[in-house]
């Protein structure tokens, strides 16, 4: 997100200072005098990282199936304190 401090307020149409409170219908963006505006300019970066994101796989085969052999070779032991607390994260978040 980016801040910017050199933010320069556009004037106000002609039309907005007769004191009619509707927005002039050629631009629906405007605003009132005295209220403030924000403008997000991450959106671009977020688009980009889930089209990124969208492109990827959900199931990883290959860790799959070497997870797989190595379960069947009895050669996986997973550290018991990140199972157990593996365990318990999904307990109390399915509560």
């Amino acid at each position: 997100m980016r801040i910017d401090f050199q933010y320069n307020p556009q004037p106000l149409l002609e039309a907005n200072r007769t004191g009619s409170q509707s927005a002039p219908a050629a631009n629906p963006l405007a605003t009132p005098a005295g209220e403030d505006q924000a403008q997000w300019s991450g959106q671009p970066q977020v688009e980009a990282l889930a089209a990124q994101a969208s492109q990827l796989p959900e199931i990883r085969e290959q860790r799959v199936e070497s997870l797989r052999q190595a379960v069947a070779s009895g050669s996986y032991s997973p550290d018991t304190d990140q199972v157990a607390g593996a365990m318990l994260d999904e307990m109390i978040s399915a509560a």
